[in-house]
């Protein structure tokens, strides 16, 4: 590993800092008091991090992770929350996959990559839900838009160059309006990327007597488009009307390089694969919101409706060359995926005198998905295709009570939810998969106030977390002549029981978590000995348990305010058709650590990692990143910043586990060693905002 770049520029930027301050401590302000005043109201008010009960809420309007250019990234750098290396799904240590809030709505991936990071003020990472937040998941990820309560109009356009192993290039456009009772906000954002992307996978069938492997590569050029617009209507003090509307459309072009070798008995080849690609994904939201005060029985109601779409086209040329002798067409695939859902909600809430909370409420939500496969293979001179439609409705609802009885609080709810689910072939009668379940989710917490600096908390729950539609459809991807990515029609529901305790002095935790999934998803083997063929694909394994003990502790120090995360995790996975290995304790850990510089300037030193994972059934290895930012302010409305990502490109994926008795060691490369600049330009402010959004449909993460 060549670290002769990163290490220079990581003097360059600290002599720069130094330099900083020794300049400023050699300069005579005019006024040095009322200076010196400023800067304590700065770090005092506008801290980064805080922590409530191991619940961490992050700045982000007033950090330095204001220029990230986009959502994922952003949460990418967050403590306990990370990003699968497809960057496709988000989980947070010990917790799982959350479910995403932007303000009052629930989102899925596609909105959070619609979603501008300039219209961010704060996100909440909440490891203990209500029953408000619903069944589905274990954590909330709560995202907050800033809106400005000044003036009447503001405007924010911002550019940022990215330098990855190719230049990517992020430009945005964010407003906002305000004028008597009417509100409306509007974004638009074009991004030119070029992201690279590489894996390998190795892997044994001892009863095949096949020995395999491939490396692939690809590079993508990618236009992408993000969008946005909504209004809010006050129609007096206690009632409002809102719409919004929301997408994201993306092309993308993609040669794909494959090296394969394959051992099946004495039989050796070495497989070159080419694959030309193009696919469109768009993906658009909408909803209408209506809140009323209803005076005679004192309760406020909130009416939701919401719908949503997301379409993917791919299409794929692909060519072998068999033991270096000339490239020959094998298949040419044409796929399709479509959903739509449909949801409804109302929510009802009643404030009594003696600090007592009642919530109620029910959805109704609908989605309908369609995949349209088409694949003709040149070797066999044959066109295979078909149609699957998939249907899915849910009915819930739920009550929550809470309140506080001198030092004692409490939340109580119970929700109860039926699923109808449905898929078949369009030319069948006969359904493959039919499901029809109901449950219950009780949710309860407890919290003793010591003194006024200490407090001791109780959570349990019981949730769920359902499979995303498009992992539902059958889709596959064609990696090599002896492999493939599969779905799985037949993936069901994982239920997840969790108790937890937390125990903070001032802004300090410790935090212990118990938790027991039963039907957990992870990944799964599928040899078609006909074919010679290995699908990767997912299924629902038997159990996984586990334990965390987690510790927050934030401090301050003049210039330096430091941010720490610690988890001692244990996961155990089992299913009776893997192979069980030891399952033992690792360490994640965080640390964010902002140094506040004369002249405006701030400077951020962040790393995370976590030790090798031994969790039963899968063992990953050891990761430590390094970022660094620096950010200058110029006056009110001009923001610089340059940020120095993965500076000794650590961000390195290995997995190794064994199912259906095939052995496998997979190996990802994320294009993370980033050096960026973002430019920020704002102007105009808004004053008394009233933009509200709410939560409409709860499955719209599944929407991919």
């Amino acid at each position: 590993m060549n670290l002769y770049l990163p290490l220079k520029l990581l003097i360059t930027l600290l002599l720069f800092c130094l330099s900083c301050i020794a300049n400023a401590q050699n300069e005579t302000p005019k006024d040095s008091i009322s200076n010196q005043l400023d800067e304590i109201v700065i770090s005092q008010e506008k801290k980064t991090f805080t922590n409530s009960n191991g619940n961490i809420k992050v700045d982000v309007a007033n950090s330095v992770y204001n220029s990230i250019p986009n959502p994922v990234d952003l949460l990418s750098r967050l403590p306990l929350v990370q990003v699968s290396s497809n960057r496709e799904s988000i989980s947070i240590v010990g917790k799982g996959n959350p479910l995403i809030y932007i303000d009052n709505q629930k989102v899925g991936m596609n909105d959070l990559n619609a979603l501008a990071v300039a219209d961010i003020k704060t996100i909440e990472i909440i490891q203990n839900p209500s029953s408000k937040y619903e069944a589905e998941g274990r954590a909330v990820i709560l995202i907050t838009r800033k809106l400005s309560k000044k003036d009447s109009f503001r405007t924010e356009i911002s550019e940022t160059a990215s330098f990855k192993k190719n230049y990517n290039n992020y430009l945005g456009f964010n407003s906002s309006f305000k004028k008597g009772k009417l509100e409306w906000k509007a974004n638009f954002n074009y991004n030119k990327l070029n992201p690279w992307e590489s894996h390998s996978i190795a892997y044994q069938i001892p009863e095949a007597n096949i020995v395999s492997d491939y490396n692939v590569s690809a590079v993508t050029y990618r236009n992408q488009y993000i969008f946005g617009g909504g209004l809010f209507y006050k129609i007096n003090e206690e009632d409002y009307f809102s719409a919004n509307v929301n997408g994201k459309m993306q092309s993308d072009t993609f040669d794909i390089n494959t090296f394969t070798f394959n051992k099946n008995q004495d039989q050796i080849n070495n497989v070159f694969t080419f694959s030309d690609n193009s696919s469109d994904k768009n993906f658009i939201n909408s909803f209408v919101n209506y809140s009323k005060k209803i005076k005679a029985i004192d309760t406020k109601m909130f009416v939701g409706f919401q719908g949503s779409n997301f379409n993917q086209h791919l299409w794929s040329l692909v060519e072998n060359n068999y033991n270096e002798t000339e490239l020959e067409l094998s298949q040419n695939r044409n796929q399709k995926f479509n959903v739509d859902v449909f949801s409804g909600r109302i929510d009802l809430e009643k404030k009594f005198k003696n600090d007592m909370n009642w919530e109620y409420g029910g959805l109704y939500s609908s989605a309908n998905s369609k995949s349209d496969y088409d694949v003709f293979d040149y070797d066999k001179n044959e066109n295979t295709s078909f149609d699957y439609h998939f249907k899915e409705a849910n009915l819930a609802a739920y009550t929550q009570l809470s309140g506080k009885i001198k030092k004692f609080s409490f939340s109580a709810g119970l929700r109860i939810e039926n699923t109808n689910v449905s898929g078949k072939y369009s030319t069948d009668n006969a359904f493959l998969v039919d499901k029809n379940y109901t449950n219950l989710f009780p949710k309860a917490q407890f919290s003793f106030s010591i003194d006024s600096t200490k407090s001791l908390t109780v959570d349990y729950s019981k949730s769920i977390s359902r499979p995303n539609y498009s992992s539902l459809s059958m889709i596959a991807t064609y990696i090599n002549p002896y492999f493939i990515y599969g779905s799985n029609i037949n993936l069901g529901p994982t239920f997840m029981d969790v108790i937890s305790t937390v125990f903070q002095y001032h802004d300090k935790s410790v935090k212990l978590t118990l938790y027991q999934n039963k039907n957990p998803i992870y990944q799964d083997f599928v040899f078609d000995n006909q074919n010679n063929v290995l699908t990767l694909t997912e299924k629902n394994f038997q159990k996984e348990t586990g334990y965390n003990i987690e510790f927050t502790l934030p401090f301050t120090y003049k210039i330096w305010t430091n941010t720490n995360s610690l988890v001692f995790a244990t996961n155990k996975i089992e299913d009776q058709s893997a192979l069980f290995n030891s399952s033992k304790t690792y360490l994640y850990y965080y640390s964010n650590n902002s140094f506040k510089l004369p002249k405006d300037f701030t400077f951020v030193l962040s790393f995370w990692g976590a030790t090798k994972q031994k969790e039963g059934v899968f063992e990953r290895n050891a990761k430590l990143i390094f970022d660094l930012s620096l950010a200058k302010s110029f006056g009110k409305n001009w923001n610089c910043t340059l940020n120095y990502n993965d500076i000794f490109k650590n961000t390195i994926y290995t997995e190794r586990f064994t199912i259906n008795n095939i052995s496998s060691r997979a190996r990802y490369l994320v294009d993370a060693n980033e050096i960026s600049i973002a430019v920020r330009y704002s102007f105009g402010k808004i004053k008394d905002s009233e933009f509200k959004e709410k939560s409409v449909n709860e499955s719209e993460n599944r929407i991919r």
